[in-house]
């Protein structure tokens, strides 16, 4: 779960390494995500003529640009993400691969961009359900709708439901199950667990196909599903 959002967040050096470390123990099918999301985005964009250029919203830690990067080294990315500590992790991860795709980061928010350069994809990955509120929420995806061309693909995952519901418990302790068999403590499982309505704030899926479709995205489509963790890819129009 990516912690970053249009909100600067306070991630210091513990913090992002450890994120690093337990994301994958937390997530099932946590690289499947992106190793899809990069497929998609292949699919999405292979009529173009040159090298596209792709918008990472929550680049911090660096998975989508190692993903990414390795698979298609002459795509230009624009990684962006508010917590300068994520930033210095997601360089690590590059260098320590040696990969030099033609990346640019960007410390900031997505509204913090100039609207004038229009990107031919994004994604926004583990990210919006750290964006509180439906306001800040559809802000965030309608600006990110102002940065792409007309037809540019935007795959989005976030953690999705509604926690009074018992749908969201059941899912919840099938979740701590995977998570405390993966290795993962169960402090951390605790720390996780108590930041919605704190840190986390989801949203029903439903919800969130709505703000896609009122920011200016069509056809969205599912193509990833763990616990309440949810991809859609959606094209501008």
């Amino acid at each position: 779960m990516n912690p970053s959002s249009d909100a600067s967040m306070n991630w210091n050096h513990l913090r992002a390494d450890r994120y690093i470390d337990t994301i994958a123990a937390k997530i099932p099918g946590y690289h499947h995500l992106y190793d899809m999301t990069a497929r998609l985005m292949n699919v999405l964009l292979q009529s173009l003529q040159q090298p596209p250029e792709v918008l990472i919203v929550g680049a911090g830690g660096g998975q989508e640009l190692v993903t990414l990067g390795s698979a298609h080294p002459d795509w230009k990315l624009t990684g962006l993400d508010p917590s300068d500590r994520m930033l210095e992790v997601a360089t690590r991860r590059m260098e320590s691969m040696s990969l030099t795709p033609p990346v640019t980061l960007v410390h900031g928010s997505v509204d913090q961009l100039p609207q004038s350069r229009l990107y031919d994809a994004a994604t926004c990955l583990l990210v919006l359900h750290f964006v509180q509120g439906l306001s800040e929420k559809a802000r965030l995806l309608s600006s990110l709708a102002q940065r792409l061309k007309p037809g540019a693909p935007l795959c989005i995952a976030a953690i999705n439901g509604s926690p009074a519901t018992e749908a969201f418990t059941i899912m919840m302790q099938a979740w701590k199950a995977h998570m405390l068999d993966n290795g993962v403590p169960i402090e951390e499982w605790e720390r996780f667990a108590t930041s919605f309505g704190k840190e986390f704030d989801p949203i029903p899926t439903s919800t969130l196909l709505t703000l896609l479709r009122e920011a200016g995205f069509r056809e969205p489509t599912s193509y990833y599903g763990a616990y309440l963790i949810d991809a859609w890819f959606a094209i501008k129009e």
